[in-house]
Parts: C-alpha cells; structure tokens; sequence
C-alpha cells in the first residue's frame, strides 16, 4: 500500500527568510520605520511625527496608491465592561493602523504608529490620500482620536446628543442611558 503525500510529508518550519521579508525591509527604510512581517502581512512602524511623511513616500516612490483601511485599536486596561486585563506588560497606548497597497504588484503594507490614550491625536492624511477622509472621520467619531488639519470633521453616525466614543474600551455599554441612544 502508498502512502498519501500528507503522510510523508513533514512539518518542519521553513528555512530562511520569509519571502516578504525583502520588501519589508525596503519599505521599512524608505519611510524611515520599522518593519516585520506578521501573518503574512508587511507592518510598518513609524514615529507619529513620521506619519504623514511615511505615507507619502509610500504613495509617491513606493507606488502604494490605494488606500483602503484606517482604524485603531484600543491598547488600555481599564474597561467599562468586563473583567479588567491582569497583563502588568500592556504599554495603554491607541494604536493608529492604516493599509495601503499598490495596483500593479500586489504588494500591501499596514502602517502603524502610537498615540496617547488620554489625548489620542495625528496630523490628517488627507492630503496625502483623499480616501483617508471618511476613515478618519470615523475613528475620530468612535475612538476619539483628533485628526489635526481635517478639512471636514463633523460626525458620521452618532447623534448631535451623544456623549463618549463607544470603541475606546472605558465606554460603558449600557442600554437605557438618556445620552447614549434610546432604551431597547
């Protein structure tokens, strides 16, 4: 009897660099960051005073054009709702993440950089990418985060009345409360 490939193959990790890693490395020096490569995804690490500069190198020598993702994550222990984390090793940060992409090679890389949780703000790229306008919209909306320099900053969802940013982790999800939206 054979035996099915599955069965004599092995599973050792593979030798050698990642086959990303090449052009993590040139991007990661172009912008002036630091790269890696994380589940098959280039991630770029820059300073926040880097943002806008790394970004338009990207756009401008690196051809990464098309810009389609920003968000933030929220990196606090204190929660609303919740046991809170028992990580003492958790650096309270909002990291800020955007991913663009070039339309030829199909090359993709996430920038990200850090700001402050208890005053999160960035300088737009909207100027660099015209679609960074909704996005930063939103995160300013459900994060809180600042956009210095947006041409138009108004709210997308939330009512004129509401209070809070509902995605930073010490906003209490509570059903009921007058400001936060109706009782269900």
């Amino acid at each position: 009897m054979t035996s099915s490939p599955s069965e004599t193959e092995t599973t050792e990790a593979p030798q050698g660099p990642h086959p990303l890693q090449g052009y993590a490395d040139e991007v990661g020096v172009a912008v002036g960051g630091r790269a890696e490569i994380t589940f098959d995804t280039v991630k770029v690490f820059v300073d926040l005073e880097d943002w806008v500069s790394a970004h338009t190198v990207a756009r401008d020598d690196l051809d990464l054009v098309f810009f389609s993702f920003l968000s933030a994550i929220d990196w606090t222990s204190d929660v609303a709702v919740g046991d809170p984390l028992n990580d003492d090793d958790v650096e309270e940060r909002i990291e800020l993440i955007t991913t663009v992409s070039d339309l030829s090679e199909g090359h993709r890389v996430t920038f990200s950089t850090v700001l402050s949780s208890e005053n999160p703000s960035a300088p737009t790229l909207v100027e660099v990418y015209a679609g960074a306008n909704w996005h930063e919209r939103e995160a300013a909306e459900m994060f809180g985060i600042e956009f210095v320099g947006h041409p138009n900053p108004s709210p997308l969802y939330l009512p004129d009345a509401f209070e809070g940013h509902p995605l930073r982790k010490s906003y209490p999800l509570l059903a009921g409360r007058s400001n936060h939206g109706p009782a269900k």
